[in-house]
């Protein structure tokens, strides 16, 4: 959530940057902002007239009933001041709740370094590793590849429906391998915390990351009924989501505190299954594993000093390109667009596995700084020290990415390493995690 107070200080700056972002509709009401604050002030400006009004009958009344005197017209009119500053007062509350309402909508800021564009074309390529491979016999696609090692796309689609993967056998073991090995690298070697978060969450973290109220038809949402309530069904509870990401919780768990400078930066890591209704890509990755309802990842979130959350951006790309390079697969690094970004970052990198069968690039992993857009929203604050001196609470940064995507991971380790007899090398790195195993059969 952007500072109102930029908003009231600069309007014309802040409506000039969200245009980067080229959308077509404004996420902005400029004219209906405009009109909210002029009658904030209004409100404002009548309440201390109206109080020092009420200060000034109050003084009068006491001087009034100190001579003896009759002050009961005062007192009525000290009455009708109250009921006038309960009426500015209620419609005061309605106006900031509409200003909330339209501050959740605003994306957050773009970053002066951001290329400008409208969509992935205008993306910038920053540097490539590795070298696509050449085969000596046709490459196959993770489906077929995968279908012997116990990838199984049939079965999955009889149990959940469409975009559901079932794994047996090596595909499975694989799969936890990649897990396992990017956790192991994440805290051994690049000193993330490991933690274990709940997939299900309240609607306010939700919010606090950004996702809710502009992504809902995004999410998975979870009802159920409290049994110890008697009204036939039984009483709804309040929503409750499944998590599109551990993003979401593991940033949360400094979600309204103040915590100490010394504390920074806070580094977690966690390795979940995130639910995604994609409704918004029909037709899109149909075959295969590339787009699923349900996924795995290990997930990267540093909780940083505002000032240090630029260069904490660049260690987080090299933490997720390390993976990559200890499997190795050909990737690119590539710094989104404008119009390319995510609502709450203000800059991103994505990091793009070559797949073979498909002879391109495709995104593994996105990396964002948010600078301290979620940390508005969840009053996420820390106390810096000032000439040796606890100062003013500050809002921290925070910053996520994926460290990687499993099952994206697997596709490229099945496309990028298979052989001519359909087995699979498995790369040196990921051969601890598998019992030695070099080759998937």
């Amino acid at each position: 959530m952007l500072d109102i107070n930029l908003l009231r200080r600069d309007l014309d700056a802040v409506v000039a940057n969200l245009e980067r972002r080229k959308t077509p509709q404004p996420f902005l009401d400029v004219e209906r902002f405009k009109s909210l604050e002029a009658e904030r002030k209004r409100i404002q400006t009548q309440t201390e007239e109206l109080q020092a009004r009420r200060n000034a009958l109050s003084k009068q009344i006491g001087q009034l009933k100190s001579k003896g005197q009759d002050a009961s017209a005062v007192m009525a009119e000290v009455g009708g001041v109250g009921d006038a500053l309960k009426a500015g007062a209620e419609g005061l509350e309605a106006l900031q709740a509409e200003l909330q309402t339209m501050l959740m909508s605003i994306p957050n800021l773009v970053h002066d370094s951001v290329p400008v564009g409208a969509d992935e074309s205008a993306n910038v390529e920053v540097r490539r590793w590795g070298t696509p491979r050449s085969f000596d016999f046709t490459p196959k696609d993770h489906v077929d590849i995968g279908a012997p090692l116990g990838l199984d796309f049939d079965t999955g689609a009889r149990l959940s429906g469409s975009r559901f993967t079932f794994l047996r056998g090596p595909a499975a073991r694989l799969h936890r391998a990649l897990a396992q090995f990017m956790l192991d690298t994440q805290t051994l070697e690049h000193g993330y915390t490991e933690c274990y978060t709940p997939y299900i969450v309240n609607r306010e973290i939700l919010e606090g990351t950004g996702q809710l109220p502009k992504f809902e038809q995004d999410l998975y949402q979870v009802r159920s009924g409290d049994p110890a309530v008697d009204v036939g069904i039984g009483a709804l509870l309040p929503a409750q989501y499944l998590i599109p990401t551990s993003e979401v919780t593991l940033t949360n768990t400094v979600r309204e505190q103040i915590l100490d400078a010394a504390a920074l930066p806070i580094k977690l890591t966690a390795h979940s299954p995130c639910f995604r209704s994609e409704a918004g890509s029909a037709g899109r990755d149909t075959r295969g594993m590339i787009r699923q309802h349900q996924f795995d990842k290990v997930e990267m979130v540093q909780i940083v000093h505002p000032e240090h959350s630029d260069a904490a951006l660049e260690q987080m790309v090299g933490h997720a390109e390390a993976i990559l390079k200890k499997l190795e697969l050909p990737y690119r690094v590539v710094l989104l667009s404008s119009g390319d970004m995510g609502f709450g970052s203000t800059k991103t990198y994505d990091l793009e596995v070559w797949l073979p069968a498909q002879d391109t690039y495709r995104e593994i992993s996105s990396c964002s700084n948010c600078d301290a857009f979620q940390a508005r929203r969840m009053q996420a604050r820390f106390r810096p020290l000032v000439n040796g001196q606890p100062g003013k609470p500050e809002l921290v940064h925070t910053l996520n990415g994926s460290g990687l995507a499993v099952g994206r991971a697997l596709v490229a380790v099945l496309e990028n390493h298979q052989q001519a007899d359909g087995s699979v090398r498995v790369p040196a790195a990921l051969r601890p995690f598998l019992g030695g195993a070099e080759v998937l059969r």
